[in-house]
């Protein structure tokens, strides 16, 4: 008699927590300063369709213990090319080291960082990346404040802004901007507090300032990891939300995997 073939299984669906990282295809990149440095990092982007929009990440202080992977990057990276139809960019700035490697050059207080997101920013442009948002955090929304504005963006995102670096001059130039500018201040933070936030980002009135109940200044927790990439897509492909809680492989990926 011939055997009878076991019915396939059904895929089982993967809880997207910490550790999960969504197929995507990944690409360990090099970007070249004007002062001659070489940085290190990774481009993701959507596994079978091109990108909507692109992120361009820029981290937390180094001196601190930011880098390229700092939490909320990483899943942003493991997360919105599959969900939400988004390329991802992180790198490491001058000086700093993650497990990819370390970028040449020494800290440079934010200033000498200015060549830095202009890396960046040629590195997408060359790749014909669409709609570059910047999404810096803490550190990261310095440099996004203080540099962005030189580049074509399509608009940016701030986490924790601490405004220890940027001046008000700075801020205001952003008002003659068409380019959308978001911020989340968490409830907890270590540096800015929303009643603070409302008064240092009075000379910005078209700033969108959204306040987390809750929140603090390292986004530590699934919560609140959610909720900080729900408003990211919520400002660059709203289009893709709600942003899903599991994944279900299928035949065009090879599933989830654990993120290294």
């Amino acid at each position: 008699m011939n055997a009878v073939p076991e019915p396939a299984l059904e895929p089982t669906p993967i809880e997207i927590r910490a550790g999960v990282e969504l197929p995507a295809v990944r690409e360990e990149i090099e970007l070249r300063t004007r002062d001659g440095l070489r940085l290190v990092g990774e481009l993701a982007t959507p596994l079978d369709r091109a990108p909507v929009a692109t992120l361009v990440t820029l981290h937390p202080l180094p001196t601190a213990g930011g880098f390229m992977d700092s939490h909320i990057l990483r899943k942003a990276a493991a997360r919105l090319p599959a969900l939400a139809d988004l390329a991802v960019l992180r790198f490491n700035t001058r000086g700093t080291s993650s497990p990819r490697g370390t970028s040449e050059g020494s800290f440079g207080e934010g200033i000498d960082e200015r060549a830095d997101v202009a890396a960046a920013m040629q590195f997408v442009e060359s790749r014909g990346l669409p709609n570059p948002w910047l999404v810096g955090w803490s550190f990261g929304t310095e440099l996004a404040l203080k540099y962005g504005l030189e580049h074509g963006i399509a608009g940016a995102v701030l986490l924790s802004p601490p405004l220890h670096r940027t001046s008000d001059e700075e801020l205001r130039r952003w008002n003659a901007s068409p380019a959308p500018l978001v911020a989340l201040i968490p409830e907890h933070d270590d540096y800015l507090k929303p009643e603070q936030a409302a008064e240092r980002f009075a000379v910005l009135p078209r700033l969108r300032r959204i306040d987390v109940a809750g929140g603090r200044h390292l986004w530590v927790g699934e919560s609140q990891t959610r909720r900080v990439l729900e408003e990211i897509v919520a400002a660059v492909n709203p289009a893709a939300l709600p942003l899903p809680t599991t994944w279900l492989p299928d035949s065009r990926s090879a599933g989830a995997e654990p993120a290294s």
